[in-house]
Order: C-alpha cells, then sequence, then structure tokens
C-alpha cells in the first residue's frame, strides 16, 4: 500500500509539473515584468500614468475573464471592461458565479483567472501577423523545438533581430503594432484575485488527476507517459507565452530609458 501511495503521489507531481509546470513559470516572470512596469509608471507619472495602456489592455484581459466563464458556463452577472478606479486600484472587473457542486465548474475558475494571459498572447499573435510586414518570420523562431537553453536563447535572439528588422521600422504600422503590443502586454498577468480563483480552480483540477490517476494505478496502469506525451503539443502555446514575456520586457527597459527624467 505505500508503495502504491507513493507512485500515486510522483505520478501527480510529475503530470501537473511536466503539462503545467512551464506556464507557472512563465506567468510568475510576466506577472513580475507587469508590477515592476507599472511601478515606473506610478513613480513618474502616478496613478493615472498606466491608463495610456490600460484602455486597450484591460478590456482584452476583462474580455478574456467573460470568454473562459462562458466557456466554463460561470453565470456572468456584469461585465466592466473599463472603469478605472484610483481608489481601488480596479481598472475594470467581470463578477461571475458558478454551481459549487460542478466540478467542471469549479476547474473552470484556474482557466477563468489565467484567461488574460492565454487571450492577451493570442491577440498578441494576431497583431503580429496583420501589422508587422514580416510578422510570421518574427515568430518563426520560437515556435520552432528547441531542446537545448543555447538553441532557446538563439531563438530569442533572433527573433528581436526580425522584429526590428529594416523593413518594420520604417513602416508606420510597426510603430502601432509596437503601442497596442506594449499595452496589451502589460495587463496580461492575473490579478490578485484572479490568483486567488485560480488557486481555487487549480486544488480541484489537482484532486481530479489524483482521482484519475488512484483508479487507472489500482488497474496496474501508469498514465504518466501518456500525459506527458500532451506537451510535444504545448510548445506553440509555450512560444506565445515567451513571445509576450519578450514584449513585456522591452515595454520594461523602454519605460524606465524614457520615464527616468520623471522620476519623483
Amino acid at each position: 500500500m505505500q508503495v502504491y501511495f507513493v507512485t500515486l503521489i510522483t505520478a501527480v507531481f510529475l503530470q501537473i509539473a511536466g503539462v503545467l509546470g512551464i506556464f507557472f513559470a512563465l506567468g510568475f516572470v510576466h506577472s513580475k515584468l507587469q508590477y515592476l512596469t507599472h511601478k515606473h509608471y506610478r513613480q513618474t507619472l502616478g496613478w493615472k500614468g498606466i491608463l495610456w495602456t490600460a484602455w486597450i489592455g484591460t478590456p482584452i484581459h476583462e474580455i478574456g475573464h467573460a470568454f473562459f466563464a462562458k466557456v466554463f458556463r460561470h453565470k456572468i452577472h456584469n461585465i466592466t471592461i473599463f472603469h478605472p478606479d484610483e481608489a481601488s486600484g480596479n481598472l475594470g472587473h467581470v463578477n461571475h458565479s458558478y454551481n459549487p457542486k460542478s466540478l467542471y465548474q469549479q476547474i473552470g475558475n484556474f482557466f477563468i483567472g489565467a484567461a488574460p494571459m492565454i487571450f492577451g498572447s493570442m491577440a498578441l499573435i494576431i497583431f503580429l501577423y496583420f501589422f508587422v510586414p514580416n510578422g510570421k518570420e518574427v515568430f518563426l523562431p520560437l515556435a520552432e523545438q528547441q531542446n537545448t537553453i543555447s538553441g532557446f536563447v538563439s531563438s530569442i535572439i533572433d527573433s528581436l533581430k526580425n522584429l526590428f528588422a529594416g523593413e518594420n521600422i520604417r513602416a508606420w504600422n510597426f510603430w502601432l503594432f509596437l503601442y497596442v503590443s506594449f499595452a496589451v502586454s502589460s495587463h496580461m498577468a492575473p490579478s490578485k484575485q484572479d490568483q486567488k480563483g485560480m488557486w481555487k480552480g487549480f486544488a480541484w483540477l489537482v484532486l481530479l488527476v489524483i482521482i484519475i490517476n488512484g483508479i487507472t494505478l489500482a488497474l496496474g496502469v501508469d498514465i504518466t507517459n501518456y500525459v506527458l506525451s500532451i506537451t510535444k503539443y504545448l510548445g506553440i502555446l509555450t512560444a506565445i507565452f515567451v513571445y509576450a514575456i519578450l514584449l513585456s520586457l522591452l515595454h520594461l527597459i523602454l519605460s524606465a530609458m524614457l520615464l527616468l527624467p520623471f522620476k519623483k
């Protein structure tokens, strides 16, 4: 029995970490970059300084919540895609409720909380393909499978070179893209309230994985390898998240440089 429980715990850990681990890591990095960027604006232009990006980024953030709330059959009571409130710090909100007896809706809390990162990243790719002359070439190095750290770093450098190619810099729509992308990427990270919902959903997701593995191991079948095989299909999603982080990092660097003279 002890061997069974050790195998169960190991299998659940490997499956959760293998499939979702990279997204937790990237989400953490993105959250820190967003915090530092907003901090620059608050210290230089005041709280209203973030509004020049929020009026675009916040609606996409909130629409992402609403979209996944619908997918997971939550009841939406009210949607405010952009309503800045300095007193509370809120920029928008989606009020929704769910049936606590529904496992599907409980797990949905995880994806609803993570929705801005998922939805925002997809929006960035759409903007890239529509606004940037060589959009496909920018994203291609990141989309290719990288098995080493050096290869991964090389793909990032190649993407940045393609992004700031001469043909792009000379095109007006590239600069429009850069602004819109900065606006979206600086409001993609889940808020503290979003994170609370995510952890609730994550707990139920882990419980589901435990139940499934408990049954399969009792039948003498370890499904870990089958679950981890899913990761080969997640490469493109990982690349999209990395691309979003690159834009957030660029935004942080540029905002730090340009706003330095206004620091209070």
